[in-house]
């Protein structure tokens, strides 16, 4: 299962220019499609609802949109060093931060 997400918004309190528009990317992280996976795509919707996946960066005097402090799986293979699959620990972990 693919989650992927599209943002154009603006800023909002505690982001480099708060009130100021930025623009979004094209993000995509994968979940296995069974039970705990499922539950772990409901608590990442709510966290993005909250504003929680998501963070504003400044790098160079531009703001950029990074993943925030929710850890997301954005490959199908390379385990855990390069945020892939297998790591078996991943939905305990996830779960535990969201």
């Amino acid at each position: 299962t693919a989650l992927v997400k599209m943002l154009s918004s603006c800023s909002k309190v505690g982001d480099p220019r708060p009130g100021e528009p930025y623009k979004g990317g094209a993000f995509c992280a994968f979940l296995p499609g069974n039970r705990e996976g499922q539950k772990t795509a409901m608590l990442l919707k709510k966290a993005f609802e909250r504003g929680l996946t998501f963070q504003i960066k400044s790098c160079n005097g531009e703001e950029r949109v990074t993943w925030g402090p929710i850890p997301h799986k954005t490959s199908w293979d390379g385990g855990k060093p390069r945020n892939g699959y297998p790591d078996a620990q991943y939905l305990r972990e996830v779960c535990t931060v969201l």
